[in-house]
């Protein structure tokens, strides 16, 4: 037993694939020393974006890289790249090896082998759980305590019914339940343990429930697989959506910036040809200025020699030419610089002061745009298609759906609709779509389910209300008169249900008999046409009204809990179908405007939860929830299943 231990946590700890959760198949090791199935690894890659663009295997554990040698080759051809783990080959080899030699000796006579013989079985005892050769065949037979025990063929012990024994009475098979203790027994235990308990019940005659209980377990499997697998879908989708999306978004940032770049490029080449323009108009006037200054510096030296040449003469005319000549030019000079100066506006330094702050502060206000992200309400999760199911069949006049239920009878989905004169229902029957119909006087209206197996429906023009049996296929149980044509119904208690007509609700009792009306609330009408109906969880009855534009909530005794009724933009056109969901909300359908409307259990609005598109090109007409979370919406000819996420 030690042996058998070890090699089943070898083959749990070390041998199996985290992925797949079977023993390693082609088994490779990534840098991380991680081990996968090469398959495995190859899925992997292909579903995660984030890999394939960083051209490297991420490990689906601790979330390292290990690069590939030639990663422009195919994704697929990727993990092929990767040198298989050795050791762990030869591992799972040895331990197959060691599979195949206990299947063998799993053939021969344990008893022999016990002896140290070995002896090919004969038969197999499903009690003892040994294989035995003929020789120890007789011996057991002879045995008293051994001589009721079962042999059969070793090929069919497979299929041998599995015996177990009581623990304390070994010799004992355990064959009783007592739902009292919740505890399997065996005859003995029953008498010395149970005699007090009321309910011991033989476990071969709990197998027809426990089937239906497994089958109903398997389809509730079934539903959250297909929610988790639409779940991966999504996600998926919204991976490779964020992918464009991020990269869209890195060309916008980088073209906006490089916009706000070329800008500030074009502002330092205007700033830079003002300067240099300034700057070559301040050289021009100062080389201008330092070219007359020298014109005056020649002249005065000629007119210092021409006053040097007179100085030195004794003619008095001579100096007085000379005097005359000097007045006369040095005012010529004078008048030429102050014309010059009046002409020209001149430029007495030039200068550049940076406004940093002022920069900054334009620089740090700067808006390229926003980053918007939306999270998600977990409290709103969003219901998505996963099932279209068409109600036509064959020599069938074109549906025109008003009701509609969804049982689970035995692990078998079944929907259950209202039709033109007839009640049908859909199902699965080994992997074959199927259905059943029943024809009936007049066109049902209103349907309530009774129990896990029966529904209730409505006929209003002949003043009927039908039990119908669910096996799947449905059978007509019963059929009881009514005082009033009714359009709706909904069991409130086993002893009575409410049913709409004309202007009122009417309560009453299995027979068909009226209990009691609602009809007034503090002397105003309360109905026009209720036309859907259900139950919350509380136990208190939902009306929907399509002429009043509103939905009621009701106490069994006809008291208003609450009234949705808006005005304005927020209106009702023409409320429908009603159902409420297993967390209390409440959804219901505005037929006109193709909408299903959610509403929080005290009747506050919560948002559109379905839109037009949803219901196609025919109108809404029912709306249900089941006790899996899914949502199931009936339009006039086709039924429509949905998943939250």
């Amino acid at each position: 037993m030690v042996t058998a231990g070890l090699e089943k946590k070898v083959k749990d700890n070390f041998l199996t694939c985290s992925i797949c959760l079977e023993m390693y198949t082609d088994p490779c090791t990534l840098r991380c020393d991680h081990t996968f199935c090469r398959k495995c690894v190859t899925s992997y890659i292909q579903i995660r974006p984030d890999a394939v663009q960083s051209k490297t295997i991420l490990c689906p554990c601790c979330r390292q890289h290990t690069k590939v040698t030639h990663p422009g080759r195919p994704v697929e051809e990727w993990a092929g790249q990767i040198k298989a783990s050795i050791v762990i080959k030869g591992l799972i080899d040895t331990y197959r090896s060691e599979e195949d030699v206990q299947e063998t000796s799993s053939t021969c006579c344990m008893i022999c082998q016990q002896l140290g013989e070995t002896t090919p079985g004969a038969l197999w005892c499903a009690e003892c759980g040994l294989a035995l050769c003929d020789k120890c065949v007789k011996t057991h037979r002879m045995t008293p305590i051994l001589l009721n025990h079962d042999l059969c063929d070793l090929s069919s012990r497979s299929k041998v019914k599995r015996r177990i024994k009581c623990t304390e009475h070994k010799s004992n098979r355990l064959e009783f339940h007592c739902q009292d203790c919740g505890k399997a027994a065996c005859q003995t235990c029953c008498i010395i343990y149970h005699r007090a308990c009321k309910t011991v019940v033989t476990i071969e005659s709990m197998k027809p429930g426990m089937k239906a209980a497994l089958m109903e377990k398997r389809l509730g499997m079934e539903k959250r697989l297909k929610v988790r697998s639409k779940k991966v879908d999504i996600r998926n989708e919204k991976l490779q959506s964020n992918s464009r999306i991020t990269e869209s978004a890195v060309q916008n940032i980088r073209l906006i910036c490089q916009t706000a770049i070329n800008k500030i490029k074009q502002k330092e080449t205007h700033l830079l040809e003002e300067l240099n323009n300034i700057s070559q108009t301040y050289a021009d006037q100062l080389q201008a200025d330092v070219n007359l200054e020298e014109i005056e510096m020649q002249m005065y030296r000629q007119h210092c020699e021409f006053i040097d040449q007179v100085l030195v003469s004794d003619c008095e005319m001579d100096l007085y030419d000379a005097y005359q000549v000097w007045e006369s030019g040095a005012v010529k000079m004078e008048d030429v610089r102050c014309t010059v100066a009046a002409d020209t506006r001149r430029i007495d330094h030039i200068g550049f002061t940076p406004d940093t702050v002022k920069v900054m502060k334009v620089l740090n206000s700067l808006q390229f745009g926003d980053i918007d992200v939306t999270y998600q309400d977990r409290c709103l999760s969003t219901p998505v298609l996963v099932d279209t199911r068409d109600v036509r069949v064959v020599d069938d006049e074109k549906p025109n759906l008003s009701d509609m239920i969804v049982l689970v009878l035995d692990g078998v989905q079944t929907c259950v609709v209202t039709d033109y004169m007839c009640v049908k229902s859909f199902f699965t029957r080994n992997n074959l779509s199927c259905h059943s119909k029943l024809p009936l006087d007049n066109s049902p209206q209103g349907m309530t389910q009774l129990n896990e197996k029966q529904v209730m429906v409505a006929v209003p023009d002949s003043r009927q209300i039908v039990t119908v049996e669910v096996t799947p296929d449905l059978v007509l149980l019963s059929t009881i008169k009514t005082r009033a044509g009714y359009y709706s119904l909904a069991v409130l208690n086993p002893s009575c249900l409410a049913a709409g007509t004309m202007k009122c609700v009417h309560i009453l009792d299995m027979a068909g008999h009226v209990l009691r009306s609602i009809t007034i609330h503090n002397g105003d009408s309360l109905f026009a046409d209720p036309d859907y109906m259900c139950v919350n969880n509380k136990g208190n009855l939902l009306v929907s009204d399509w002429r009043n534009k509103s939905v009621t909530c009701l106490t069994s005794e006809g008291d208003i809990v609450w009234r949705y009724a808006p005005a304005g933009d927020k209106a009702l056109s023409y409320p429908y179908g009603i159902t409420t969901t297993s967390t209390g909300d409440i959804l219901f359908i505005d037929r006109v405007m193709y909408n299903v409307i959610q509403l929080t259990e005290s009747g506050e609005f919560v948002r559109e939860l379905l839109t037009l598109e949803d219901g196609g090109e025919t109108g809404m007409c029912d709306i249900f929830c089941d006790k899996y979370g899914f949502l199931f919406l009936c339009t006039d000819t086709e039924v429509k299943e949905y998943v939250f996420v």
